[in-house]
């Protein structure tokens, strides 16, 4: 078959390299230092290649790569580099020689080729860099290369939310969301369903933010049939009519007579359902007592089994519209009594997530109420869209509003929606002013702690808020790292960057204040927009003048030489300061940067 050149898809630039700085640079430090090379794990699709390539460009390697058709043939993998008919031990005197040996997929090389990839790394003369996928079975050979501690692992984990949203710009934080979620880190996947949903036209822009957003079911692609294959597949009639049950109205309470517990029983054991025991809601007929519900293990499998189901079949195991208030209220009742325990660890929201992606009304106070966990989890931005949700609903709710006030307020503008009172605290703490903040204060007694005042509300908090307070009170940097640390595990992650930027200000060590600042600003990175009072200062306190002044314009994307002419600077000058400033700002490399000069100045902690 032809295909005319005119209609041809041109293929997609790759995307930028992106989150995978500190991994990259540790990747090079051991390659330039004497040692045998490092291994790269990771689960598929988490960008290991991309990882490696960066981490090889400009020099001087070879290259070789497993693949599944050539599992049975003899050093396939090596075929370009030596002769049709060689020994191992013959070709591991002809590879001896290679400087640089970069092994993608090992976990699909045939026999021979891991046998010999693993004679090079005991035999030492061969820098070897080898890419191995985790959860795939590899040959022995292979994986004894770390469990024998042959050579150094490395093990990727799965892009973090932050790092997936540069990499999908103009995309509203639900949409971004949604598109991780569904990709768990699988980053073919992610690319996948983002550029089918440009190219189907399923992105509307929306009104209140000019961002754009996509509602309704996903497109099933080659690749998406791919990955739901394990669940579309299933032969079993029982099994399959149980995932359907599960993608229309997860999670489904465990009942012997409603569901076919064989059928839940197998698919639990292949990991295609999670059974989780969650407490009764207050006020039940059992208080103390546990309920037993059921859900589907990935996120993309729900999706995938609607997209696939028929009119008629999908008309049968759809919720009545009846059954949606229930299953919501006991979702939001699992996220207050996390509240009310001062923990806001992720948890599963099924349904409020397929309400969103679905484009049905969001009722105001559960959007608020999500709004408010993803602001005290630090995530700003899906603050403000969930916020906004609510919003669409009913445009003066205050519940909603507050959050959309609050988040933006924090997040460095406290203009936004300035009539309501929420911003009033945070606009005169940004000024400067604690005692005009104080006198606003409606809200939370922990926010005065969050300004520097603790003294003004301590008798008013309990648990980690008090103890943070109390070490603020008496500047007690270690009381302060302790606070921060506690306060990281329950999800808190501004609070916490807020609590390492006061003990950085609190040290005497110079060392461990910088550990503290470095702390802060990782966390802080994390926090989409984050832009605080107790943050302002933690990046060009300590650079000089010139440091300062190299750092901006390497933020602003001019290269060394760029910031050498403009400044009258040799290269060399130019790259000394800024091996100083990563030193001091807790930075890899020019990476990091733009988003470090965003915060605002202060003086020197």
């Amino acid at each position: 078959m032809r295909t005319d050149e005119r209609d041809a898809t041109p293929p997609r630039p790759p995307w930028p390299f992106t989150g995978r700085e500190d991994e990259r640079e540790r990747v090079r430090r051991s390659l330039a230092a004497a040692r045998p090379g490092t291994v790269v794990t990771g689960p598929a699709g988490c960008g290991k290649t991309r990882l490696v390539t960066e981490a090889v460009r400009g020099s001087d390697h070879a290259r070789a790569a497993g693949t599944p058709q050539a599992r049975h043939t003899p050093f396939a993998a090596f075929a370009h580099l030596l002769p049709e008919t060689v020994t191992l031990h013959r070709a591991v005197h002809l590879l001896s020689g290679v400087r640089l040996l970069l092994v993608d997929d090992a976990h699909l090389l045939d026999d021979a080729s891991a046998a010999l990839v693993h004679q090079l790394a005991v035999h030492g003369r061969t820098r070897l860099l080898v890419v191995a996928t985790d959860g795939a079975p590899a040959p022995d050979a292979i994986s004894r290369l770390w469990t024998g501690e042959l050579l150094p692992r490395l093990a990727l984990e799965p892009l973090p939310r932050e790092d997936v949203a540069r990499l999908l710009p103009g995309l509203e934080p639900l949409t971004v969301n949604r598109l991780h979620r569904l990709a768990r880190g699988d980053l073919r996947l992610l690319r996948d369903l983002e550029a089918a949903v440009r190219e189907r036209g399923l992105l509307t822009r929306l009104a209140d933010s000019g961002a754009w957003a996509w509602r309704g079911p996903v497109p099933l692609t080659e690749t998406v049939r791919e990955r739901g294959a394990a669940v579309l597949d299933r032969p079993c009639r029982d099994e399959r009519e149980t995932l359907d049950r599960l993608a229309f109205a997860e999670p489904l309470p465990l009942d012997p007579e409603d569901l076919n517990l064989p059928a839940l029983e197998r698919l639990e054991a292949d990991g295609l359902v999670h059974v989780d025991d969650l407490p009764e809601e207050p006020g039940s007929a059992r208080p103390g007592a546990t309920r037993t519900t059921v859900r589907l293990a990935h996120p993309l499998h729900g999706p995938v089994l609607r997209a696939a189901a028929g009119r008629l079949r999908a008309r049968r195991l759809a919720r009545a519209p009846h059954e949606y208030g229930p299953a919501l209220d006991a979702e939001s009742a699992a996220l207050t009594r996390r509240l009310d325990e001062a923990d806001v660890r992720a948890m599963p929201t099924p349904v409020g997530e397929w309400l969103v992606a679905r484009g049905a009304p969001v009722p105001p106070g559960y959007a608020a109420l999500r709004a408010r966990y993803a602001r005290l989890r630090g995530e700003l931005r899906e603050a403000a869209a969930w916020a906004r949700e609510g919003l669409r609903e009913s445009a003066a709710d205050p519940s909603c509003r507050a959050e959309l006030a609050l988040a933006a307020a924090q997040s460095g503008d406290p203009t936004a929606h300035g009539d309501t009172p929420a911003a009033g605290f945070w606009s005169a703490a940004a000024r400067g002013d604690v005692d005009g903040a104080l006198e606003a204060m409606t809200g939370d007694p922990y926010d005065a702690v969050r300004i520097g005042a603790p003294e003004k509300v301590i008798d008013r908090l309990s648990g980690v808020f008090a103890a943070h307070a109390d070490a603020l009170v008496r500047a007690d940097a270690p009381g302060l790292v302790r606070a921060a640390e506690a306060l990281e595990r329950r999800g808190f992650l501004l609070f916490a960057a807020e609590a390492h930027a006061q003990a950085a200000r609190a040290h005497r060590d110079p060392h461990a204040a910088r550990t503290s600042r470095t702390r802060a600003v990782a966390l802080a990175r994390r926090c989409q927009g984050a832009r605080t009072p107790a943050l302002s200062g933690l990046v060009f306190g300590e650079l000089t003048a010139r440091q300062r002044q190299i750092v901006t314009l390497a933020a602003a994307g001019l290269s060394n030489r760029q910031i050498a002419d403009r400044l009258t600077l040799s290269v060399r000058t130019v790259g000394n300061h800024l091996y100083s400033a990563y030193a001091r700002l807790g930075a890899s490399d020019r990476g990091a940067l733009p988003w470090l000069t965003e915060l605002p100045d202060a003086q020197p902690a």
